[in-house]
């Protein structure tokens, strides 16, 4: 009996024979393909004796037929595999585009989530399309949203201008969450709106000098920040969705390709973009497949 993941592969695979590129770009890469990317990233103010595996999942636009739950559950798995001490993940769960079929039911991705394990936990902040797909929250302005509500429903802990101390072998460090920066970005042009994204809020609840691990969904926040966030893992761009010769073409930030995708250091603090997993405004993804992003800090 051929299965809807067949199916949609055979699909795929006829459409590359047929259109070349497009066909792959369209139905392979997006649907098919799944890296595993490495990071080792050493901060001036890093414990030696501190080393963490750190693995991180964004962008999974949730929706049929692009993102499935045996989709998301084949990445928890293999993330699971890649033995982190601490899973990460950075937002945007849900899809809105018009190339879908249906979008899931926040209980499912959730559920296909909720297999992810490590030993530090698993912990979340939300993305802007989160935000935009809760007509409700949208309206009034006021969360939890959606996603949200799904993720602590099946025991994922979500970030939201929040702080949290963890240790490793007796070594602290904090991990800092931050609200998402565009959720209300056209209200805020018009009319002066309201913004989620509290950093000094965030980072005042750090109360020593353990290094900090900052989540945020988009990168933009990176151009900002002082030496006292060690780390910074963000998501959002999608590496562009669609690079040639190792260049984007259309980025979804205002510093363009300074904070596209990958390791940026910048004054000695150190960034990380993950290209993500899904799609946004159309399904296509071409040089730049779905990742799960792997970091090895103090290492």
């Amino acid at each position: 009996m051929i299965t809807r993941r067949k199916l949609l592969q055979g699909m795929a695979t006829f459409g590359l024979t047929s259109f070349g590129l497009g066909g792959y770009a369209l139905g392979i890469e997006p649907l098919v393909r799944l890296n595993v990317t490495r990071y080792q990233v050493s901060p001036a103010d890093w414990p030696p004796e501190l080393r963490l595996r750190i693995a991180v999942i964004a962008d999974l636009h949730a929706c049929d037929p692009w993102m499935m739950p045996e989709r998301i559950g084949e990445i928890a798995e293999r993330t699971n595999a890649l033995s982190p001490d601490l899973i990460l993940l950075l937002g945007d769960y849900v899809s809105a585009h018009r190339f879908i079929l249906a979008p899931l039911p926040y209980e499912a991705w959730a559920e296909a989530l909720a297999v992810c394990r490590a030993p530090l936990g698993v912990h979340a902040v939300i993305g802007n399309h989160d935000w935009w797909d809760d007509k409700h929250a949208m309206a009034t302005e006021k969360g939890p949203v959606l996603a949200r509500r799904a993720l602590e429903k099946v025991g994922i802990p979500v970030y939201e201008n929040d702080a949290v101390r963890l240790s490793k072998d007796g070594k602290a460090f904090w991990l800092a969450g931050l609200a998402d920066q565009i959720a209300f970005h056209w209200r805020r042009r018009r009319r002066g709106g309201p913004t989620l994204d509290d950093l000094p809020g965030t980072l005042a609840q750090v109360t020593d000098d353990a290094p900090v691990i900052l989540l945020a969904h988009e990168p933009d926040v990176f151009a900002g920040l002082t030496q006292r966030v060690s780390l910074t893992l963000a998501g959002h761009t999608h590496g562009g969705q669609v690079r040639v010769l190792g260049y984007a073409p259309v980025v979804p930030s205002r510093y363009r390709n300074r904070y596209d995708y990958g390791h940026v250091v910048e004054g000695g603090r150190h960034l990380i973009v993950s290209g993500g997993l899904g799609c946004s405004v159309a399904p296509v993804r071409f040089g730049m497949p779905p990742e799960i992003v792997l970091v090895e800090a103090g290492a």
